[in-house]
């Protein structure tokens, strides 16, 4: 698993928006369509309402993290969102962004902050060997090999 250096965070979340937004017109669009009707009709309509709603909030979601990452910054050596992070789990190195799901969704390899070898490895230096439990019961190990190579981003 890589991440190619040359992809420009900042283009492939504005693509992963402009796809969003597309999305939310389609749906407004097919909820419009079906505005009364029977009872079935109007489920749709209910339906199409909430998934309305949800993509407002992602919409909303990604245009701050889109601004958030146009004023991030970087430390030297040390993990933090936003960095290409290369781990060895002990069968080989992979590489990953550390980023958001929405980043994920665009198909780049990605662990997010939040998720347990994210929280291991965020703010943690290069070099470093973390313990992270992805489930109940199991615990695992990732030696950090490398950081910082951030995301080229766009002006």
């Amino acid at each position: 698993m890589t991440v190619p250096l040359t992809t420009d965070s900042t283009e492939l979340l504005t693509n992963r928006l402009a796809a969003l937004r597309s999305e939310r017109a389609e749906v407004l669009a097919e909820s419009l369509l079906g505005a009364n009707g029977d009872v079935a009709d109007r489920a749709t309509n209910v339906e199409a309402t909430i998934r309305l709603q949800l993509l407002d909030e992602r919409i909303a979601t990604l245009e701050l993290e889109i601004d958030d990452l146009r004023h991030r910054s970087h430390v030297d050596g040390v993990v933090s969102v936003g960095d290409v992070v290369t781990l060895d789990f002990g069968d080989g190195e992979e590489t990953y962004l550390v980023g958001s799901v929405e980043q994920a969704s665009a198909g780049v390899d990605t662990v997010t902050p939040g998720s347990p070898l994210g929280r291991a490895i965020v703010g943690a230096e290069v070099g470093t060997t973390v313990t992270y439990a992805p489930r109940p019961g199991l615990s695992l190990e990732a030696r950090i090999v490398s950081c910082g190579a951030l995301l080229k981003q766009s002006a």
